[in-house]
């Protein structure tokens, strides 16, 4: 066990050996940490929270008590092969929150990556793999495999579809079932999504600029309400007719990389 002498541990709390505890790291009344687990700098751990598993996580994170980090992924598949959860820095953990590791059908890993905020109850499962500025409210639910992109946001009591990408500065509302993809930009809401247009407000909050916004909003139009060709070839259509690397060569690279679910489109 490698505990750094600035570190805070309180009496009641169990760090097995093995773990690894950076500075400056405060662990609060009966929290559990485990073997393999290594805590950066300044991490935060609440009272009652379990961090076990191969867990690594960032320097600034804070956990809310009764969260719950690096347990065993629920997939019946999983036969205890070695994986991990990373858990990147400045990432607000609240009350309830559950995270997985991966598992060897999904590359064995489960990364969360900074400054993103998880409400209490919201649940990371099994190989998702979440980026940076990613807000997820009460009780949102990520399936296995679940792609978030930087800035999304998920509404309170959302559920993600396994495999289902949700493309940077998307916006799903509360209560909206995803089991398609969702564009980068996109809003969607429903109970079962159907793409509600574009995350305005997440943009103008983003300091988009006029000239970007109006150039998204003009490949959206020809992408998602033209009806001439499938979605892939008009995509393809308005990709030869991008310069540069903004949120509309974003939005249609998403498009046409694609995945293994289908897109959320606006309902006919």
């Amino acid at each position: 066990m490698a505990i750094a002498e600035t570190a805070q541990i309180h009496a009641s709390a169990i760090v097995e050996d093995g773990a690894v505890i950076g500075d400056k790291v405060q662990i609060g009344p009966y929290a559990v940490i485990g073997p393999e687990v290594r805590l950066s700098e300044g991490v935060r751990i609440g009272s009652h929270v379990v961090v076990t598993g191969q867990t690594v996580i960032g320097r600034g994170t804070e956990v809310f008590p009764f969260a719950s980090l690096g347990t065993a992924p629920q997939d019946l598949k999983f036969r205890g092969e070695r994986s991990t959860l990373e858990i990147g820095e400045n990432v607000k953990i609240r009350e309830n929150v559950t995270m997985n590791p991966g598992t060897e059908g999904g590359g064995a890993v489960t990364r969360v990556g900074d400054n993103c905020l998880f409400m209490v109850g919201s649940h990371v499962a099994h190989d998702c793999h979440v980026g940076s500025n990613v807000i997820a409210a009460n009780n949102a639910t990520l399936a296995g495999h679940v792609e978030v992109g930087d800035f999304a946001v998920l509404g309170g009591f959302c559920g993600i579809h396994q495999f289902a990408r949700i493309g940077a500065h998307a916006m799903v509302g509360g209560m909206t079932g995803v089991e398609r993809d969702v564009i980068p930009y996109g809003s969607v809401i429903g109970n079962r999504a159907h793409l509600a247009g574009l995350n305005m407000v997440g943009m103008k909050r983003r300091g988009f600029d006029r000239p970007q916004i109006h150039a998204l909003r003009a490949a959206y139009k020809a992408v998602f309400l033209d009806e001439d060709g499938s979605l892939h070839e008009r995509a393809s259509a308005v990709a030869a007719g991008l310069e540069g690397d903004g949120a509309a060569r974003e939005m249609v690279d998403f498009i046409l990389a694609g995945g293994s679910r289908r897109f959320c489109v606006p309902e006919s």
